[in-house]
């Protein structure tokens, strides 16, 4: 730690910085514990040089500064850190903004977990902006094809088909038999309404 700061204030007008202190500040992040008071110093060190924006360019460095943003509760930094950071994993960044409304969530109600309805309730709420998802947000919705034959089952066999007839539809179209089994009671049930 104290090599990385003694490095950051030597080159803290060098653009870009040296190699050499962006790896040993990805080290850092890595090794140090999410809450632990040496990566929020790690994390303040970074935030006040001038060369704050090359570190966000990894994606433990950006890991490390939301951590700290939510330990201190700073939830709407932390996600602002995330729209304009230009790490390259957007799988991650999308996975950070949604832990970072999960713990919103649960601090609000006061709760250490979340149901699985609670998640998804709160990924509808705060969908990821565009900056983290510029091809839209992956719909789980099967392809037109997977779904025409499935409808084509349900008129033409039956609407609700027994195990032996779900396997088989799974085999099919490439898909575990409780998809196919959930894809019914959901059709059943928009049937009804």
């Amino acid at each position: 730690m104290k090599q990385f700061m003694a490095m950051l204030k030597k080159n803290e007008n060098e653009h870009p910085p040296p190699t050499e202190l962006l790896n040993l500040a990805v080290q850092l992040c890595q090794e140090l514990q999410s809450s632990s008071p040496s990566l929020e110093k790690l994390v303040e060190a970074m935030m006040g040089c001038k060369n704050e924006r090359y570190f966000l360019t990894n994606i433990h460095v950006v890991r490390a500064y939301v951590s700290v943003h939510i330990h201190k509760g700073q939830h709407d930094a932390a996600c602002r850190l995330l729209e304009y950071c230009k790490a390259e994993e957007k799988e991650e960044l999308v996975q950070l903004w949604h832990e970072i409304h999960y713990r919103r969530v649960m601090e609000k109600q006061q709760t250490d977990v979340l149901t699985a309805l609670q998640k998804f309730r709160c990924r509808k709420r705060h969908p990821p902006p565009i900056s983290l998802c510029p091809e839209g947000l992956k719909t789980r919705n099967y392809s037109e094809e997977v779904r025409q034959h499935l409808h084509r089952f349900a008129a033409e066999v039956t609407a609700n088909p027994d195990k032996k007839q779900r396997e088989g539809l799974a085999q099919d179209m490439n898909l575990q038999p409780t998809q196919v089994y959930n894809w019914f009671a959901n059709y059943r049930r928009r049937q009804k309404s």
